[in-house]
C-alpha cells in the first residue's frame, strides 16, 4: 500500500498559483471597494474555459453598480501580470478565465509519476465504518446489492484516499419472515439445500403463498417462530446449511466485484439488542394491538413497528440493535455510513429519528448514503415474484459477452481480462451518473469500446502503457519538461485536475465526480495520441512522461471506482 502524502505534494505548484491567484483577485477587488461574497475561484467544469475561472465579476455587479462583462474587464485591468499566469480572459456574460503557463504544469506532472498521486490527508487519521452491499442469505443477491456494493466500496476508497481507516462491513438478515418463506418454498419444491442459486425461487414461491394461502401463511409463520426459537431439529439443520450455502455464495460474488469485508453482522445478532432497548424505552416505544410502536408523527414523521405482535423485533427493533453493537465492537469509530436503496428514504429518518432519542452520541455519527435502482430495459424486479435479475447472472453474461473480445488481447490470461471488463462494464454505469438516481444498465454501452464506458477507460490505460512499454524497448527514459504543443497543454491540465477531482468526490461522497473525470481524460489522451505521435520525434521523452502521468492517473481514478487497469487488452 502507497503511503498517504499531502494534498500540497501532489498538487505541488498547482495549489499554490490557485491561492497566488486567490490573492490577487481580492486585492484587486479591494482597489475597486468590492468584497466578494463565496467562492472566488473555481476549476471549470468545461474543457477549453482555462485552468482557473472565477464568476466574481457576476457575484459583485449589482454592488459595483455596472454590467458583469464591464466590472470583469476592469478587474482583469487591476489584476496586471500575475507570475505563473499566460493568459487572463473574460469569457461569456463576466466570466474571468485564467491559463497557466506551460512551466507551471511542470510540478504537476512530475508527481503524476508517483502512484501516490491524487492521494490527501482530508480525513488523515479518521476511522470510519462503511456498511454497504446487505443481501440476505436465502434470498437472490440482485442487481440492487449490486448497486449497494459498487457504491459503498467507492465511498470506502475515497476516504482511504483521504488517509482515512476504514472499516467495512456488512449487514445480512439471517432470520425473519423471509427465510421461513424461503425454507417453507424449498421444503414444497424439494430444492437441494445446497444449491444456493435456487434459493431466490423457493423464495418467491414461499413469499407468493404466504400472500394468496390461508394454509401456508400459518405454516410459515409457525416456521418463523420456531427459527427464532431454534426449537425444531429439522429446521435448524435446514437453517444452517442454506444458510452457509448462501453466505458462500454470496463471498465468491464480492470476491468477483473487489471487495473484502472485516466484518459482517447478522440479524440473529442484532435482533436481542434492539429488542432489549425497545423495552428499556416504554416511553418512545409504546403498546399499540399488543406491539411497540414508535409514533413518528409526533416528529413530522410515520408511525413503525419495533416489535410486533408477537413479541418478535421487527427490522427497525434490529436496526437499532445494529448501531449500538457496532459501537460496542468499534467503539472509537467516528463515523458510521450506512449505503441503502432509497426506497428506505422515509424508514430511515423514522429510526434515525429513533436512535436520536435511544442513544444520541451514536445517531450523531451515522451518515446515510442512499441509492437509486438499477434496472434492465424489461423494466422493474421484484423477488417476491421471483422477477428479478441476480447479480452473478448479470456479471456471468457480461463475461460471456467479453470473452470474445478478451481472446483477441494482448493479455496473458483472456478469462481475467473478460472478467475485469466485465466488472468494470457494470461500476462504470453505476457510479457515472449521481448515485441518487435511478439507471438503466445498457448492456452494449457498459461493453462498448468507443467512450463513456469502463472498458473504454480500461483500453485507454492499457494503451498509454502500451507506449510506455515501447519507449522502454527503444531506450528512451521520461523527462518531465514543460508541455510545448497546445495538446499537451490541454493533456497537462487534465492530470492536473484530478487531485481537486478525488478530493470533492470524498467530500460529497459522489464518486461520479471521478467517473466523469476519468472519462474525460481517456478520451482526450486518445485524441492527443491520434495527433501527435509520442515516439519517433525528438519530443519523445517529454511526451512519454506526460504519457506516463496519464497513466497513473486513469490507474489511481479507476482503483477509487473499484474498477482493474489491465496493462495490455
Amino acid at each position: 500500500m502507497v503511503a498517504a502524502i499531502s494534498y500540497l505534494e501532489t498538487t505541488g505548484y498547482t495549489l499554490f498559483m490557485k491561492e497566488t491567484i486567490e490573492v490577487a483577485l481580492r486585492t484587486a477587488l479591494a482597489g475597486l471597494s468590492l468584497v466578494p461574497k463565496g467562492v472566488v475561484l473555481d476549476i471549470p467544469a468545461e474543457e477549453g474555459k482555462g485552468d482557473f475561472a472565477s464568476s466574481v465579476a457576476l457575484a459583485c455587479a449589482k454592488d459595483a453598480g455596472m454590467a458583469p462583462k464591464v466590472l470583469a474587464e476592469k478587474i482583469v485591468e487591476a489584476l496586471g501580470y500575475i507570475d505563473g499566469v499566460e493568459k487572463i480572459e473574460v469569457a461569456g456574460p463576466g466570466f474571468i478565465n485564467f491559463y497557466l503557463a506551460a512551466a507551471s504544469y511542470v510540478p504537476t506532472i512530475s508527481a503524476a509519476q508517483s502512484e501516490a498521486f491524487g492521494m490527501n490527508d482530508a480525513s488523515a487519521g479518521k476511522k470510519i465504518m462503511s456498511e454497504f452491499t446487505d443481501p440476505n442469505p436465502f434470498k437472490s443477491f440482485h442487481i440492487g446489492h449490486l448497486m449497494s456494493n459498487t457504491i459503498g466500496e467507492s465511498i470506502s476508497r475515497l476516504f482511504e484516499n483521504g488517509n482515512a481507516r476504514v472499516t467495512r462491513v456488512n449487514y445480512q438478515g439471517d432470520v425473519g419472515m423471509h427465510v421461513a418463506s424461503a425454507i417453507w418454498g424449498i421444503k414444497k419444491l424439494g430444492i437441494d439445500i445446497g444449491d444456493a442459486k435456487e434459493f431466490g425461487r423457493a423464495y418467491a414461491h414461499g413469499a407468493t403463498a404466504y400472500k394468496e394461502d390461508e394454509v401456508a401463511k400459518t405454516e410459515i409463520a409457525a416456521i418463523n417462530k420456531a427459527l427464532y426459537d431454534r426449537s425444531d431439529a429439522e429446521l435448524n439443520a435446514l437453517y444452517d446449511a442454506g444458510r452457509r450455502a448462501s453466505l458462500d455464495l454470496f463471498e465468491d460474488i464480492y470476491a468477483t466485484l473487489g471487495t473484502r469485508f472485516i466484518h459482517y453482522f447478522y440479524e440473529s445478532e442484532t435482533a436481542p439488542i434492539g429488542k432489549e432497548l425497545v423495552l428499556a424505552h416504554p416511553e418512545l416505544f409504546v403498546e399499540s394491538e399488543g406491539a411497540r410502536v414508535f409514533k413518528g408523527e409526533e416528529y413530522g414523521l410515520h408511525t413503525r413497528v419495533f416489535l410486533n405482535s408477537q413479541g418478535l423485533p421487527t427490522y427497525e427493533a434490529k436496526e437499532l440493535g445494529l448501531e449500538k453493537l457496532k459501537m460496542d465492537l468499534y467503539p472509537d469509530t467516528e463515523m458510521l455510513v450506512i449505503v441503502t436503496a432509497n426506497e428506505i428514504n422515509e424508514y430511515f429518518k423514522v429510526l434515525k429519528k429513533a436512535m436520536e432519542l435511544v442513544y444520541p452520541e451514536i445517531a450523531a455519527r451515522v451518515q446515510h448514503v442512499s441509492h437509486g435502482f438499477m434496472r434492465l430495459p424489461e423494466g422493474k424486479m421484484s423477488s417476491r415474484t421471483g422477477n428479478i435479475v441476480t447479480g452473478e447472472s448479470l456479471i456471468d453474461g457480461l463475461i460471456a459477452a467479453a470473452t470474445e473480445r478478451a481472446k483477441e488481447s494482448r493479455a496473458e490470461d483472456a478469462a481475467t481480462l473478460a472478467k475485469q471488463i466485465a466488472v468494470a462494464a457494470i461500476k462504470f454505469q453505476i457510479l457515472k451518473g449521481a448515485i441518487g438516481k435511478d439507471m438503466v444498465f445498457d448492456e452494449a454501452k457498459a461493453l462498448s469500446l468507443e467512450g463513456d464506458s469502463g472498458p473504454y477507460v480500461q483500453y485507454s490505460y492499457a494503451r498509454a502503457m502500451s507506449v510506455l512499454r515501447a519507449g522502454a524497448e527503444a531506450g528512451i527514459e521520461p523527462v518531465v519538461e514543460a508541455p510545448e504543443t497546445e495538446g499537451e497543454k490541454g493533456i497537462a491540465r487534465l492530470v492536473m485536475r484530478y487531485p481537486d477531482v478525488a478530493l470533492r468526490a470524498q467530500a460529497e461522497l459522489a464518486p461520479h465526480h471521478v467517473a466523469q473525470y476519468v472519462g474525460t481524460l481517456a478520451s482526450a489522451y486518445n485524441s492527443w495520441y491520434a495527433h501527435e505521435h509520442v515516439l519517433g520525434t525528438p519530443d519523445a521523452p517529454r511526451r512519454l512522461a506526460l504519457t506516463r502521468a496519464v497513466a497513473t492517473t486513469l490507474k489511481n481514478a479507476l482503483n477509487l471506482l473499484v474498477i482493474e487497469a489491465p496493462e495490455k487488452m
